[in-house]
C-alpha cells in the first residue's frame, strides 16, 4: 500500500517545496486541494498544469486526487455543479491524477439529496471516464458514512463514479470500520486517514495520538487485500487538515513520524 498526503497541510505551498518533502520523508503521492487559494486549481492555464505534471513525473511522485469542491447532492440547478465537475475532471486528467474528488453537501431532505446526487454522478461518471479517470464521491457532511455513500454509487452504477473513505465522518457516523469497508468495496479509490481528541475536539493530530480506530482500519485494509489477492485499495492519504486549524503543529516536522507509524499499522496487520 502507497502512501500521501493532502496539501490541505501545507497551505499555499508551492508544488515544488510539497515534493521535496514528499520524496524526503517516504511519500509515495499527494492529494492537491483544487481551491484557487492554492498554486494547483482549475484555473490553471494548459502550460501551467504541464509545469506540474512535469513537476511530479522528474520528482518520481504521483498527483494522486485533485480535492474539490463541487457538492453533488446539493439543492439547485445541475448545470452550475457539473460545470464545475468538469473543469475538476479535466485538470485531474492533464495533471495525471487518477481522482477528482467531490462532496455531498446535500440538504436535510435526504431523499431530494439523493436524487440530485444520483442525476448528477451519472453524467459526471461519463465526462470522468472519457477523460480516463474516476469521480470520487468522499464519505462527508449529508452523506457521511459508507451506508449513505453506497445509498447514492448504487444507483449511479457507472465504473466512473466511486467513494473515497474519510475515515473521520463514518467513525462520527457510528460505522464500524469492517462495515465501511464491506460497503464500501465495490466502489472504492482510496482512504484518507487522520486523528482527532474527542468527537468534540477536532483539532487534527498525527495519526496514533488520538482515538480513530486506525488500527482497525488497517487490518480491515490488510486482510481484503491478501483475500484478493493483491486487489484492493492501493494508497493511504494523510488528511492534516492545517488549514483549518491554524494553530495546530507544522505538518513537515510530522511526516517522517506520520509515515513510519501508518507503516507499522500495516505491518502488524499483515
Amino acid at each position: 500500500m502507497r502512501l500521501a498526503f493532502s496539501t490541505l497541510g501545507v497551505p499555499g505551498m508551492p508544488v515544488d517545496e510539497v515534493l521535496r518533502l514528499a520524496a524526503d520523508s517516504g511519500f509515495h503521492g499527494v492529494e492537491l486541494r483544487a481551491h484557487p487559494e492554492e498554486p494547483v486549481h482549475p484555473g490553471l492555464d494548459r502550460a501551467a498544469r504541464q509545469r506540474v505534471a512535469a513537476q511530479f513525473a522528474e520528482a518520481g511522485l504521483a498527483p494522486l486526487s485533485v480535492a474539490g469542491y463541487p457538492r453533488m447532492a446539493e439543492s439547485g440547478e445541475d448545470a452550475p455543479v457539473l460545470a464545475e465537475v468538469r473543469a475538476l475532471l479535466e485538470l485531474a486528467h492533464d495533471l495525471g491524477a487518477p481522482y477528482a474528488r467531490v462532496f455531498p453537501g446535500g440538504g436535510p431532505d435526504v431523499a431530494e439529496g439523493d436524487a440530485n446526487a444520483v442525476r448528477r454522478l451519472r453524467q459526471a461518471a461519463v465526462i470522468a471516464a472519457d477523460l480516463g479517470v474516476r469521480v470520487l464521491l468522499e464519505t462527508h457532511d449529508s452523506h457521511a458514512t459508507g451506508a449513505d455513500v453506497t445509498r447514492v454509487l448504487s444507483a449511479v452504477d457507472h465504473p466512473g463514479a466511486g467513494a473515497l473513505w474519510d475515515v473521520i465522518h463514518t467513525w462520527r457516523g457510528c460505522e464500524d470500520p469492517a462495515e465501511t469497508y464491506r460497503l464500501l468495496a465495490p466502489y472504492l479509490g482510496y482512504v484518507q486517514v487522520k486523528d482527532i481528541a474527542s468527537r468534540e475536539d477536532l483539532a487534527p493530530l498525527a495519526p496514533g495520538e488520538g482515538v480513530l480506530p486506525l488500527t482497525e482500519v488497517a487490518d480491515v485494509l490488510t486482510r481484503a487485500t491478501d483475500a484478493q489477492a493483491g486487489a484492493g485499495v492501493e494508497w493511504l492519504c494523510w488528511e492534516y487538515e492545517k488549514r483549518w486549524f491554524p494553530q495546530a503543529r507544522e505538518l513537515p516536522a510530522l511526516l517522517p513520524g506520520v509515515r513510519g507509524h501508518l507503516l507499522g499499522l500495516l505491518a502488524e496487520a499483515a
